[in-house]
C-alpha cells in the first residue's frame, strides 16, 4: 500500500477535478489520505477560480486584441489623497493575455504581498514607466494637474509607445486612442499592474521620508492623515514634504506666517 506521502505526491500532480485518480484514492479510508485528497481539490478549484477571476479582467485588453491592438499600457496613480509626499503614476505594458497570479487592485493586494506581485509585474512586463511629482507641483498646479502630468510623464517612457491607452477615472490630453475606466484597477489587469507598480515604489519613498522626517508615521501611512500623522503635525510642525495646499496643512502654515 502506498504511503500517504507517496500519496499527497501524487495528488500535487493531479491538475483536473475530474480526474479519475481521485476516485481511485478516495477508496482508500485512511483518513490522512481523505485529508489531502480534500486539500488537494481546494487547491485546484482555488486555481480555476483565480483563472476566471484574471480571465475577467482582461475583458478591455481583449476586445482590443480583437482589433489588432496589442501594444496597450495600463496606467494608474498613487498618493492623490495624502497629506504628505509625491503623487507617483505608472504606466505598463504587459505581452498580450499575460495573467500574473494575485494581480489585483493594489488596495486589495494583501500588503505582504505587494513585493512579490511588484516583481512579477517588473519580470513580465514588456514596458514600464514611473514618474515622481512632487509636494511642491501639487502645490502649484493641484492634485489633479499634478496627476495628469504624471501619468503623461510616465506613459513618454514606455518603449515601445502603446497603440491604446486603459486609463483608471482619467482622460489625458495625448495622441494615443484612450479608455477610461471607473475603478480600473479593479477592473483591468493592465491598470491593476501599473497600480502595484505605482504603490510599491511610493510606499518605499514615504519609508525613506520616514527616516528623515521621524514622528509622522509615514511608513505606516505613507502621508495619509490617520491620527498618528495628525499628531505628529501638532507636535513637530509641516515638513518640507507637506502638501501646503491640503488643509489642515494650510490652515497650520498660514496660522504659523500670522505669528510671525
Amino acid at each position: 500500500m502506498a504511503t500517504i506521502k507517496e500519496i499527497k505526491e501524487a495528488l500535487a500532480k493531479i491538475t483536473d477535478l475530474e480526474s479519475p485518480l481521485f476516485q481511485e484514492f478516495e477508496k482508500d479510508s485512511r483518513s490522512g489520505v481523505q485529508k489531502e485528497i480534500e486539500k488537494r481539490k481546494k487547491a485546484i478549484q482555488a486555481e480555476i477560480d483565480e483563472n476566471l477571476r484574471l480571465e475577467a479582467m482582461l475583458s478591455y485588453e481583449k476586445e482590443l486584441y480583437a482589433q489588432g491592438i496589442s501594444l496597450i499600457a495600463g496606467v494608474d496613480e498613487v498618493g492623490r489623497g495624502p497629506l504628505a509626499g509625491p503623487v507617483v503614476a505608472a504606466a505598463v505594458i504587459l505581452p498580450q493575455n499575460c495573467k500574473i497570479k494575485g494581480l489585483n487592485d493594489s488596495k486589495k493586494i494583501p500588503k505582504r504581498k505587494h513585493e512579490e506581485i511588484f516583481q512579477a509585474v517588473k519580470d513580465k512586463a514588456l514596458a514600464i514607466g514611473i514618474s515622481i511629482m512632487n509636494n511642491q507641483v501639487i502645490d502649484q498646479v493641484n492634485i489633479y494637474e499634478a496627476t495628469k502630468l504624471a501619468m503623461k510623464e510616465a506613459i513618454s517612457q514606455l518603449e515601445p509607445q502603446p497603440e491604446h491607452l486603459l486609463i483608471d477615472a482619467m482622460k489625458l490630453d495625448l495622441p494615443i486612442t484612450q479608455t477610461s475606466i471607473i475603478k480600473g484597477d479593479a477592473s483591468s489587469l493592465s491598470i491593476a499592474a501599473a497600480s502595484i507598480i505605482a504603490k510599491v515604489t511610493r510606499d518605499k519613498i514615504m519609508a525613506n521620508y520616514d527616516q528623515k522626517f521621524p514622528g509622522y508615521d509615514f511608513s505606516q501611512n505613507a502621508g495619509y492623515g490617520t491620527a498618528k500623522h495628525l499628531e505628529g503635525l501638532e507636535k513637530h510642525g509641516v515638513t518640507p514634504i507637506h502638501r501646503t495646499s491640503f488643509e489642515p496643512i494650510k490652515t497650520i502654515v498660514s496660522e504659523a506666517e500670522k505669528d510671525n
